[in-house]
């Protein structure tokens, strides 16, 4: 399994992103090809962490004012398997949900 990265979030737990799963975001979202860079400091520094009990998911925010785009809020989902984050998929939307 190629890692793209590997980061600790304010909880102290570890999240990777696969070479896979950053094929399949790129492929489904194409804009977040020049957003790897704010992942890492979103999964690290999040504006907003949010439980999500469906799936055992939990999802990561952060603010970028400055997108032209009305979909403001980078949203990273991640899914915790044995203690270990992994990054199921990212993009923007307009509000935190």
């Amino acid at each position: 399994m190629d890692i793209i990265f590997e980061v600790v979030d304010k909880t102290g737990r570890k999240i990777r992103l696969t070479q896979r799963q950053w094929t399949h975001i790129t492929m489904t979202h194409a804009e977040m090809t020049n957003y790897l860079d704010e992942i890492q400091r979103t999964l690290s520094n999040p504006l907003k962490i949010v439980f999500q009990e469906k799936g055992n998911l939990i999802r990561y925010y952060s603010y970028h004012k400055h997108r032209k785009h009305p979909e403001k809020y980078l949203r990273i989902i991640v899914k915790y398997l044995n203690g270990d984050g992994f990054v199921i998929t990212t993009q923007f939307v307009r509000n935190i949900t």
